[in-house]
């Protein structure tokens, strides 16, 4: 099943205050999709739709980590525009977290938005979606995802999770008429790849990232990756035997 036509219902895009959530919100509604966006900041996504000038984009403030504050948004987003027909689960936090300077409380905080935010979003939706009998969920991951990187572990570790999950849910999903998908971003230019202070190889502007997405989400793959070259590339390095991968992940590490 591919995204349903806009005027069936809406779609629900998470963590829609910057980044590739707001892109692909933006994107959503000027196709004319009725689009509920979602993020802690009711001010970030006020101005959003101020600036796309576009009523198919509804502001529902939320925090992810709440799971009750997640079932009551569902439920008034449903309210207010319909049945939720597709969900793009954007919301998702990064903070490099290197070996020397672990800190266990950031990287639960990582763990919670990460994937705790998408279980709680999950809850609702599968609910809802399995009972109609119809529906779409696609989860963006990343590419970290494929192997660990140095001063990513713990991002990478919680964006793998979801990976595990989506996989899992696609097979139980799929014969009930809810189609799942997983969405594996490279380095995107936004708000948290700026905090790198490393060379990213293949960086994707937001709204080509953007395009790439809307346009996976109008198709039945299970796996929306891009760029090319770094999915090609860690592809490659998932399937090195240990010490080679381990010596090219190695240069990554700075003093």
């Amino acid at each position: 099943m591919a995204m349903a036509n806009p005027g069936t219902g809406c779609v629900w895009v998470t963590g829609a205050s910057s980044g590739i959530g707001s892109e692909v919100a933006a994107r959503l509604a000027g196709d004319g999709h009725k689009v509920a966006i979602s993020a802690r900041s009711r001010e970030s996504l006020r101005n959003l739709a101020s600036e796309q000038e576009n009523t198919n984009l509804h502001d529902f403030e939320l925090d992810v980590t709440d799971g009750i504050a997640v079932a009551q948004t569902a439920a008034a987003i449903e309210a207010e525009l319909g049945h939720i027909h597709t969900a793009v689960l954007c919301a998702g936090t990064y903070k490099p977290i290197s070996a020397g300077a672990f800190d266990a409380m950031e990287a639960c905080r990582q763990v919670d938005v990460n994937v705790g935010g998408v279980l709680n979003c999950l809850d609702p939706l599968l609910r809802a979606m399995l009972t109609r009998g119809t529906g779409h969920i696609a989860i963006v991951s990343s590419l970290t995802s494929r192997f660990g990187l140095p001063n990513a572990g713990v991002y990478g570790a919680s964006k793998a999770g979801l990976v595990n999950l989506a996989e899992a849910l696609r097979v139980e999903c799929e014969g009930k008429g809810v189609t799942i998908q997983i969405i594996n971003p490279g380095f995107v230019e936004t708000p948290l790849t700026q905090q790198n202070t490393f060379e990213m190889p293949f960086l994707v502007p937001v709204d080509q990232a953007a395009e790439t997405i809307v346009s996976g989400l109008a198709t039945n793959r299970f796996e929306i990756a891009f760029p090319w070259q770094m999915d090609l590339a860690t592809r490659f390095l998932r399937f090195l035997p240990r010490r080679l991968a381990f010596a090219l992940t190695r240069r990554m590490v700075t003093s």
